[in-house]
C-alpha cells in the first residue's frame, strides 16, 4: 500500500519502520516539527511536510500517529474526506473520525515503543473500522506486519490498554524504584535482569498465577518484617511492598 504517516513520534517512528520492511511504500511523512518530519522522512526513503496543504492526497491509506489529545484536531485539520484513515490511539473512540472520511478506523498497536531502540518488537495489532471494506483492509495490513491480530471496539480497546498501562507502565516504574533503591544501597541492579527475563519468560508456558513465588505466598512473616525493616529510610517503596504483599496474600 502507499502510505501517508501523520507524526514523527514513537509509534509512527516504530510503525513506518515495520510497514516499509514489510513492503508497504511511504509516500510522505507530516509532522508539525518540520525536523523531526524531515529525520524520519530520511530514515523511511520519503518525502515530509509539515504544511496542511500539501499532505500527498493520493495514497491508499493515511495513519494518524499522533496523541490521543490531538487526533480530533489533526483530522480536522487535514481535511481527508473520501480517504481511508485511521488513529492508532488506544483511548480515542473510532467515532471520532465519523462524517469526516468515507472509510476510518484504529490500527491499535499493543506494545511499548520507543523509537531509540533499533530492534523491532513482536506487536499486536488490535484493529477496528466503520465498514467491512476498511475492516478486511487493515486486517490485511495489520497481518503484513503481525502474527497477532485481533478486532476489537472501543470499550474492549480501552480495557486491553488498561491491562497493558497495568502490566508494563506500572512494572517499569517498579524497576525504577528498585534501581533507585539498589544505587542508593550500593547494589547493582543489574544482577537482577536473569531473575527479570526468567519471570517473563515464564508467561510463554504457564499463567502468572502459577508462577507466584516469594515470602507473601509462603506466608514467612520473619523474611516480612525483616524487609520491611530494610525500607524505613524508603516509604514510597515500603509502601507499595506492604501492598503488594497483603494483595499476595489474599490471593493465595
Amino acid at each position: 500500500m502507499d502510505i501517508v504517516i501523520i507524526g514523527t513520534g514513537n509509534t509512527a517512528t516504530v510503525l513506518g519502520r515495520k510497514l516499509r520492511g514489510a513492503g508497504h511504500r511511504i509516500v510522505q511523512v507530516f509532522g508539525r516539527d518540520s525536523k523531526a518530519a524531515s529525520e524520519l522522512a530520511y530514515e523511511l526513503d520519503t518525502e515530509s511536510t509539515n504544511y496542511w496543504n500539501v499532505v500527498n492526497r493520493h495514497a491508499d491509506l493515511y495513519i494518524l500517529a499522533v496523541s490521543d489529545i490531538a487526533v480530533e484536531e489533526v483530522f480536522h485539520e487535514l481535511q481527508l474526506a473520501g480517504k481511508t484513515v485511521v488513529h492508532t490511539a488506544a483511548s480515542v473512540s473510532l467515532d471520532v473520525l465519523k462524517g469526516k472520511s468515507d472509510h476510518y478506523g484504529v490500527l491499535y498497536p499493543l506494545q511499548s515503543l520507543k523509537k531509540e531502540v533499533r530492534h523491532l518488537p513482536e506487536i499486536p495489532i488490535i484493529i477496528d473500522a466503520s465498514d467491512r471494506y476498511t475492516l478486511e483492509l487493515l486486517d490485511v495490513l495489520a497481518h503484513t506486519v503481525s502474527d497477532r491480530v485481533f478486532v476489537a471496539g472501543d470499550e474492549m480497546r480501552l480495557k486491553l490498554h488498561l491491562a497493558a498501562v497495568m502490566v508494563n507502565n506500572f512494572t517499569n516504574h517498579l524497576y525504577t524504584l528498585v534501581e533507585r533503591y539498589c544505587k542508593e544501597e550500593g547494589l547493582d541492579f543489574y544482577l537482577l535482569l536473569p531473575l527479570i527475563k526468567e519471570t517473563a519468560a515464564r508467561l510463554d508456558e504457564i499463567s502468572p498465577s502459577q508462577t507466584q513465588t516469594g515470602p507473601a505466598v509462603r506466608n514467612d512473616t520473619v523474611t516480612i518484617e525483616k524487609h520491611l525493616a530494610l525500607l524505613q529510610n524508603y516509604p514510597q517503596l515500603r509502601r507499595l511492598y506492604e501492598q503488594f504483599t497483603e494483595s499476595i496474600r489474599q490471593s493465595r
